[in-house]
């Protein structure tokens, strides 16, 4: 499906559920990984993520759509268009939309990363260990405001 056949999915869904145009511009994209969609408040355009559609099928992008047109036109009314608002949550549900997407199988591992570094408060010995390293000189011990002195662990090897 191409960015052209989104437009006009999304403009036919927003008048058959919610009797008003969508009168701004909806896209794919790819990058988006942790979300089914996005609606951004400034332009009033919408993106929806192109890998629901080839895992989960049109009929749960077409929630997503929903979901999204939920927050469209309710902003845009100025009326309560947030997750907690009750008025998007009685909007969402008569439209028939759906509240989460559905998940997306892990397409690459993210790397854990080992403890680089401690920070000792030298005043009560409070240890706080970190992966990267900060100057310890902007900032103070979270307990008794004592000053700090970072130490490089021995696991850690900067070659």
């Amino acid at each position: 499906m191409t960015n052209d056949e989104l437009q006009v999915w999304m403009e036919q869904i927003s008048l058959s559920n919610f009797g008003i145009p969508f009168r701004h511009q909806a896209s794919f994209n790819a990058r988006l990984s942790s979300t089914g969609g996005r609606y951004f408040m400034k332009s009033h355009n919408i993106e929806i993520n192109p890998h629901q559609l080839h895992i989960h099928g049109k009929e749960e992008v077409e929630k997503i759509i929903k979901h999204e047109l939920c927050h469209y036109h309710l902003h845009i009314a100025g009326r309560g268009y947030k997750h907690r608002d009750p008025e998007f949550k009685q909007l969402l549900q008569s439209v028939g939309g759906s509240r989460f997407c559905q998940s997306l199988p892990q397409t690459r591992q993210r790397k854990v990363q080992p403890y680089r570094y401690r920070l000792i408060c030298q005043s009560c010995n409070l240890e706080f260990l970190r992966k990267r390293k900060i100057d310890p000189k902007r900032y103070r011990c979270g307990r008794c405001g004592g000053k700090l002195r970072i130490q490089i662990l021995d696991s850690f090897d900067k070659s």
